[in-house]
């Protein structure tokens, strides 16, 4: 069994790597760090784990074979410099700090690089919005088919903002609400762009991001030039993803609720006047986050890309 340690499990993100660990057959959870709530058990905080969990946070990291830090953006690299990780310990990191590969991180979307993953001993968790989108374009990377410019237009739930109060997070704001923000100058353009131009040097991505007015999910619906037929676009997707576990090509125009509480990715493609659209849907905490994280913990452990993640979503 492998020891596993959560930096910020008190944390929309961290609550959801207890919930996926607490059932994953080879794990047992070992650390809960929180600064905020330590001393306190952790279904006081997560309460739908009650009856499930005993475990209490704490202010203090123990050995473990695998840590995962939910610290919010720019805190990974303070608390990796202010604790001594021992070599032997693999670290997943859920925040933006190592995405661009820095400091020995690889960077962990498992359908661009599951060998290199395999291999690695500190990886870098995508971007929520970053999955969605990439899924969306590698396969047409891949045969060197973004030439044009790539529009992007993509709605995140509430979830997406973490647990820490905004003005754009309270409920009175978010309810019957839906805006846009960040307008082509998102954060995740840059490991976008990164991903993409591994594979085929990226033409301009016109991103344009909304907030939802719902908890959890992201629809992402990416279009750019396309000369093929319908019947290219849907062999050239099931060709590329023919080996990956979570993401999946539908014939019919998907929905948020089909992913939510999975760690799986739905693709609707539609070709149209010389365009090709492809809507992805993820769960921006499961895919796009946690679920995802726990994927890339089980490659780097030689187990079952899957273990763990067998999950059912909250379709109705």
């Amino acid at each position: 069994m492998a020891k596993i340690g959560i930096v910020g499990a008190a944390g929309y993100t961290g609550g959801e790597l207890l919930r996926i660990l607490i059932n994953h057959p080879d794990v047992i959870i070992t650390c809960a760090m929180s600064n905020s709530q330590a001393g306190k058990l952790v279904s006081d905080v997560h309460t739908d784990l009650l009856g499930s969990c005993s475990l209490v946070f704490t202010k203090d990291l123990t050995p473990v074979d695998v840590l995962f830090i939910c610290s919010g953006h720019g805190e990974s690299k303070k608390f990796l410099a202010s604790h001594s990780i021992p070599w032997h310990t693999k670290i997943i990191d859920l925040s933006t700090d190592f995405r661009d590969e820095s400091e020995g991180f690889v960077y962990g979307l498992p359908e661009f690089q599951k060998e290199k993953i395999k291999e690695a001993t500190k990886i870098a968790n995508p971007g929520c919005f970053a999955t969605s989108i990439e899924l969306a374009l590698l396969p047409l990377a891949a045969k060197g088919l973004l030439n044009q410019d790539i529009h992007v237009s993509a709605i995140t739930g509430s979830t997406g903002a973490g647990q820490s109060l905004s003005e754009t997070s309270h409920f009175s704001w978010r309810n019957n609400n839906v805006s846009v923000y960040k307008t082509f100058t998102h954060q995740h353009l840059s490991e976008i762009r990164q991903t993409i131009s591994a594979v085929h040097p990226a033409p301009k991505i016109h991103f344009i991001p909304y907030r939802g007015n719902f908890s959890r999910g992201i629809m992402a619906n990416v279009y750019t030039d396309f000369s093929g037929s319908q019947e290219d676009a849907e062999k050239m997707f099931d060709a590329f993803y023919q080996h990956s576990p979570f993401v999946f090509r539908s014939p019919q125009p998907v929905d948020v609720k089909q992913v939510v509480n999975t760690n799986k990715c739905f693709l609707h493609l539609e070709v149209h006047e010389g365009q090709l659209l492809i809507t992805s849907v993820i769960d921006n905490l499961l895919k796009g986050a946690s679920g995802q994280a726990v994927q890339n913990m089980n490659l780097m452990l030689g187990w079952d890309e899957d273990a763990g993640l067998r999950l059912k979503s909250g379709r109705f």
